[in-house]
């Protein structure tokens, strides 16, 4: 039987367990808390509550029971430092976090690589765990560097349900993975302040123009981000409050009470682009400044109507 293990317990690792599992594949899922507790319920009733974990499901808090030659890591970006390093015996690791690293400015990919020292690969999309964990079909775009390689994992991990398509593109496919987390966060605010959907469809629009823009100065190819893990992630995030950082958005805007527990990457990825002055990104400028409680949600939204008016 086929193996993979999986590091991280929260929604997503938990839902991309279950699937491999479904799909014929032994899993093995890492839980930083609580391994004992999921394994007796045979549920992950914290963070992914309604969904049976397969026979074929083992979770464990022993970084030792991980020995499958490919690992998965869905352990938020900001603290991947504190899980990868060279001891893990993966031969190949990819990444399921979207965002960028703040400390050290790098996609999760490249973080891992420089811990491990070893190639890794992303899988990334749009994607919301619950839909994953319960069968719908869904797709996400595979990236590794490596043509024979992604072929490979391609086969390897797709499953009647969950359609994996493959890209070289690694850095393309995680920016758009991360970038798009900070518009879900502005079309957040947008529909908590009752601006409407008109001004969440222009969002969106001018949105994923910067998103390409900052695509585009990292060397990324522009049809990746036209693709699943770019305009499909977007859409899907910026129009669900299944979304956590369309969630905070909405906080911010004060529509709901912030979830100060929740992990909202966008955030962090918006921080990091706003201190480059040399990049051209007002959207996620404002974002920075609202998470950070440095503007209002009407300076907001002032700031960005009275942008010098200029083509498309």
């Amino acid at each position: 039987m086929r193996s993979v293990d999986i590091a991280g317990a929260g929604a997503f690792g938990t839902a991309l367990a279950i699937a491999f599992a479904h799909g014929g594949t032994k899993v093995t899922l890492w839980a930083r808390d609580g391994a004992e507790g999921i394994e007796a319920a045979r549920e992950n009733q914290r963070r992914l509550p309604g969904h049976k974990l397969p026979e074929n499901l083992t979770v464990t808090g022993d970084r030792s029971a991980l020995t499958s030659d490919l690992m998965l890591v869905a352990i938020p970006t900001q603290k991947l430092h504190e899980f990868v390093n060279a001891d893990l015996t993966a031969k190949r690791i990819l990444s399921c976090a979207k965002g960028i690293h703040k400390a050290t400015g790098l996609t999760p990919s490249k973080l891992i690589e420089d811990l491990t020292g070893r190639p890794s690969g992303a899988l990334t999309g749009p994607s919301f765990a619950a839909d994953i964990a319960a069968g719908l079909p869904t797709a996400l775009t595979l990236a590794v560097a490596d043509e024979a390689a992604g072929q490979a994992l391609q086969e390897r991990l797709s499953t009647p349900a969950l359609r994996l398509y493959r890209t070289t593109d690694l850095v393309g496919a995680e920016l758009g993975g991360a970038l798009k987390n900070v518009m879900a966060i502005a079309a957040g605010v947008v529909m908590g302040a009752g601006l409407g959907e008109s001004a969440r469809a222009a969002l969106m629009a001018r949105g994923f123009a910067e998103m390409r823009r900052v695509a585009s100065e990292k060397n990324a190819r522009d049809e990746t981000l036209s693709g699943l893990s770019g305009l499909g992630d977007l859409v899907l995030t910026c129009t669900s409050d299944k979304s956590r950082n369309f969630r905070h958005g909405l906080a911010l805007a004060g529509a709901m009470p912030l979830d100060v527990d929740a992990t909202v990457e966008g955030a962090a990825t918006a921080e990091e682009l706003a201190s480059h002055a040399d990049l051209d990104t007002p959207i996620a400028d404002a974002v920075a400044a609202l998470c950070q409680g440095q503007i209002t949600v009407h300076d907001a939204v002032a700031d960005l109507m009275t942008r010098p008016l200029k083509p498309e």
